[in-house]
């Protein structure tokens, strides 16, 4: 009896997995004796989803670029005909094939679990050694026993903040309250990252359990998860795992035969970003409006309505359940001397393997890109990487020998954030990108400081003024001064950080402003306004289809010779660009 294990993680939906299982079932269902099918969350390889694995007792075949067609053949080849299709193969046990070198210099702690069970089964992830955490802490652990194994294992939060989160436990654990609160922030809102929606998508339990160990270090028996809206199929499973757990007894009142007991909500956040921060996540909760408050009182000693409160982020959690159960020790042997573990990155943009990877601290920026990733699409050179999200900043490739952790990631002027990686080529304009993340930081701000409101608002017009080719040289000046303001006068990290992408951009490609400005020059010939379109007249056999494609009809040309845009009635839209078959159209 062979086992179908089909991706249902939402990067694999979005690929067609849907389509893939329902081929599948019907293969099942008229071969009841051969095979049985079930369903996984994403094993990081979102690059070449959907993916199917076929399981032979210990043996493992993963295949990629599924679709209903391929799902035949290897229902007939490899469930019945016993013979693996290699065309199809991405992976073998886990060991080698074509994307074996995407695994090779990851360790899996957060991810340990995703894509190798059923999310929906609390049975599969007590196989998998779950739930023996929160029960060996309960047996034999006092609270304080447990804040000390985290706080010797050296994690720190991996929601942006990086402090420590051991230190954070016992600052709550030191207030004296009748009632105490857990909340897990799930408001993953960067543009470009996926990691926690993945984790809760393809392993909700370990963040519960983990939620668990972290309400019994404190003393709080009540808990929410904060989680976006937008997270649809990740509010789903959340939902489904509680209700399972409380049928289980694993919540309520004295849960595993203990004095302990732990309840867990989840809380649907209507996509504002600025609830990301701590405090306007807390006001969400309680039924305001989202926006961020002083600090102190730190929410440790007055946070959801009023009481002591400890709030971490989805990644935090799922490592707790690991280092009860595997030791302080052997979590902090990985990483750096002050940033311990490993960390889950979402790779998005150029590189030519994206997805989910985790891997320990202190490899490079260009381990990550180049080993990991294997390095930039078409061989394109290697530009930079945005990390951090609209908070954070983008690392050009001369750092590419950066180590990554949280120390020497701040030292470029970036941060590490929860774990966004945008990787660009030489065709990303540093000034778009820079417009594009401060289109949206400005767009989210709550409104509250007048120095956030307005001014992202004044930044954003100038660089819309400077890829439009009105740049003037004076509004180097301006943005580098409104970017201090900005970051010296916002009450809250989100509004303090919102100038990063900028001022980044402007330290390390400030070329790239200088040229828009000076010579009315996109360098990557990005930006439609600063771009010209030629024909190579070598080139052009004079195919006509630039011409018939052509929206405002600009290109002139008769057939089988070379043909000639009108540059004062071309709108940039690039479409003869795109669809020439010869590479006769240039960008200048």
């Amino acid at each position: 009896m062979k086992k179908i294990v089909v991706g249902m993680g939402t990067c694999g939906v979005s690929a067609g997995a849907a389509k893939v299982l329902e081929a599948f079932k019907g293969l099942v269902a008229s071969n009841a004796d051969k095979a049985e099918l079930a369903t996984t969350g994403c094993v990081g390889m979102c690059y070449r989803e959907p993916l199917v694995e076929i399981w032979e007792g210990d043996h493992r075949t993963l295949y990629g670029d599924m679709t209903a067609e391929k799902a035949k053949e290897v229902f007939d080849g490899h469930v019945l005909g016993g013979v693996e299709l290699s065309q199809y193969v991405a992976l073998k046990d886990y060991s080698e094939g074509p994307e074996f070198s995407y695994l090779d210099r990851q360790v899996k702690v957060v991810l340990r679990n995703c894509g190798f069970m059923d999310p929906d089964s609390v049975e599969e992830y007590e196989a998998r050694d779950g739930y023996k955490a929160i029960q060996k802490a309960l047996k034999e652990m006092t609270p304080a026993d447990v804040i000390q194994t985290v706080l010797d294992s050296g994690l720190k939060g991996r929601g942006g903040g990086g402090f420590l989160t051991g230190m954070k436990w016992k600052f709550a654990a030191a207030s004296v309250s009748d009632t105490k609160y857990m909340i897990c922030n799930a408001d993953e809102g960067d543009p470009g990252a996926f990691m926690d929606r993945s984790v809760l998508e393809g392993d909700p339990n370990s963040v519960i359990e983990g939620m668990m160990l972290a309400g019994y270090a404190i003393g709080a028996e009540h808990a929410y998860i904060y989680c976006r809206a937008e997270y649809p199929l990740a509010v789903k499973r959340l939902r489904s795992t509680i209700e399972k757990l409380k049928a289980k007894g694993y919540l309520g009142h004295n849960i595993f035969g203990s004095s302990f007991s732990f309840e867990v909500k989840v809380k649907e956040g209507a996509g504002a970003f600025v609830c990301g921060e701590e405090t306007a996540l807390m006001a969400s909760i309680e039924g305001k409006r989202g926006t961020p408050r002083p600090r102190p009182p730190y929410p440790a000693i007055k946070g959801l309505w009023g009481k002591p409160t400890n709030i971490n982020n989805v990644e935090t959690f799922a490592n707790v359940p690991w280092i009860i159960l595997n030791g302080a020790e052997k979590y902090a042997a990985m990483g750096t001397e002050k940033s311990k573990g490993t960390k889950v990155f979402a790779i998005a943009g150029k590189a030519k393997r994206t997805g989910l990877v985790e891997v320990p601290m202190g490899l490079t920026i260009k381990n990550v890109v180049f080993d990991v990733c294997g390095g930039i699409k078409d061989d394109r050179p290697f530009k930079a990487v945005q990390m951090g999200g609209p908070s954070g900043g983008c690392i050009p490739a001369s750092l590419a020998d950066t180590i990554i952790d949280y120390e020497q990631i701040t030292k470029t002027g970036a941060i590490m954030g929860s774990g966004g990686m945008v990787v660009m080529d030489d065709t990303t304009c540093m000034v778009e990108m820079a417009r594009f993340f401060l289109t949206f930081t400005q767009l989210e701000s709550c409104g509250k400081c007048t120095s956030c409101r307005i001014g992202t608002l004044r930044m954003l017009e100038i660089l819309e003024e400077i890829v439009a080719g009105r740049g003037k040289e004076e509004h180097l000046a301006q943005l580098e001064e409104l970017g201090q303001i900005i970051k010296g006068s916002s009450q809250c990290g989100l509004g303090q950080t919102a100038p990063n992408p900028v001022l980044t951009t402007m330290k390390y490609f400030r070329d790239e402003y200088e040229a828009h400005i000076r010579e009315h020059r996109c360098p990557a010939h990005s930006c439609g306004a600063l771009v010209k379109f030629v024909v190579n007249e070598v080139k052009c056999v004079g195919c006509t289809l630039c011409a018939r494609q052509c929206p405002a009809k600009c290109i002139s040309g008769e057939a089988k010779k070379p043909h000639l845009i009108d540059e004062s009635q071309c709108i940039k839209c690039g479409k003869c660009y795109t669809v020439c078959n010869f590479s006769a159209i240039s960008k200048v």
